[in-house]
């Protein structure tokens, strides 16, 4: 048996003692913050800017809503099948409505796409330019709190005590401003502490509020991506691994990975009552990238894009006027360059889920 088929029979029977243990151990709600891996419609919803984003218009949400929702992607994210998996209603995002509404008695969805861990501020003083939609951890918080205000009539800590947090996926974005405007490697370096440490601080903020399963998730292998692939082209062939990946970058990715589960495992001795799990999103990945699920030929090629070795051009992004869309999603990874398509985010979440819920804390009502 080859070691992805090996690898995939394990996934499939972890998946199965999953589904056994994880409905034994009740979770009526999820808090998610972070950017557009997980953004179910808060983008589109914030401003002009947001309104007017790729995001909003198809050919984004045709292979499963067959309409555009804000996610970024054809289909369901990760959240989603998180959310199914524990058997509940498709996360709302925060700016969808009023947040006292039936609709978010299951959680809310603070995520925002292009969203940083970082605040604004952090990168004005570098010189770096931040979209106007930038909603950074820090206003996700406060969005929570003022949801938490209006819904938790009693103690934060009861009303938490049975749901789930995932505090990102996020930093990507900071990392991004900087690489793709031209700054050094040592100088982005120089950001993963303050990254980490913005993270590490909503995680804390959150267990303060009552929190007692809370998700940490870490960084992609970026240098996997279309976009990175395309922008930052090494003519060594030495600088690719054996997939076609950028090493530096991957690298680059794990770092920032090994740092913020430094700083979880100091959480985690900080609060040794709450379940205090690391997303392991970068393996994940490389899971869905090793799997024979999909067509090798376009591993590392958007679906909807046009131009060069990648199928990506930044100029002429997904949704844009006459770039067109791939026959068969379910063949690539890459939706548009910089996200999944429903596919891979699917295998993902068979890689995660189990991770995820086979850590948490069983509280009973």
């Amino acid at each position: 048996m080859s070691t992805t088929k090996a690898l995939s029979l394990l996934v499939f029977l972890l998946f199965v003692s999953l589904v056994h243990a994880s409905d034994q151990c009740p979770i009526n709600s999820i808090y998610q913050f972070g950017d557009s891996i997980a953004d179910t419609g808060n983008l589109i919803r914030n401003g002009p800017v947001g309104a007017r984003s790729h995001a909003a218009n198809y050919p984004y949400g045709q292979t499963y809503f067959h309409r555009a929702t804000g996610r970024l992607s054809n289909g369901q994210l990760m959240i989603d099948y998180l959310a199914r998996r524990l058997h509940l209603p498709l996360l709302n995002p925060y700016l969808n409505g009023n947040t006292t509404s039936s609709s978010f008695k299951n959680g809310v969805n603070f995520a925002v796409s292009g969203s940083t861990a970082l605040n604004s501020s952090f990168f004005a003083e570098r010189n770096l330019h931040v979209p106007a939609t930038n909603t950074p951890l820090s206003t996700q918080l406060a969005w929570f709190k003022s949801h938490l205000r209006s819904t938790c009539h009693g103690s934060s800590s009861d009303c938490l005590k049975q749901s789930l947090f995932m505090v990102g996926e996020i930093g990507g974005n900071d990392y991004n401003y900087g690489f793709f405007q031209g700054k050094p490697m040592e100088e982005i370096r120089s950001y993963i502490p303050h990254v980490v440490g913005a993270i590490t601080a909503a995680a804390r903020e959150v267990i303060r509020a009552g929190a007692v399963n809370v998700v940490v998730p870490g960084n992609f292998p970026v240098g996997c991506f279309p976009i990175y692939l395309t922008s930052f082209p090494v003519k060594d062939p030495k600088a690719y691994d054996d997939k076609g990946c950028l090493k530096h970058l991957n690298e680059f990715a794990m770092d920032h990975n090994n740092q913020l589960q430094g700083a979880i495992a100091s959480l985690r001795k900080e609060f040794p009552g709450v379940a205090i799990v690391y997303g392991d999103y970068y393996n994940a990945f490389q899971y869905v990238l090793r799997s024979e699920r999909f067509d090798k030929s376009v591993a590392l090629k958007s679906c909807c894009g046009i131009g060069g070795a990648y199928n990506y051009d930044g100029k002429r992004p997904c949704g844009a006027a006459g770039v067109p869309v791939c026959q068969n999603p379910n063949k690539f990874i890459s939706w548009d360059g910089v996200h999944l398509t429903q596919k891979a985010y699917r295998f993902m979440s068979n890689f995660l889920n189990y991770q995820i819920l086979s850590q948490i804390k069983c509280i009973r009502p």
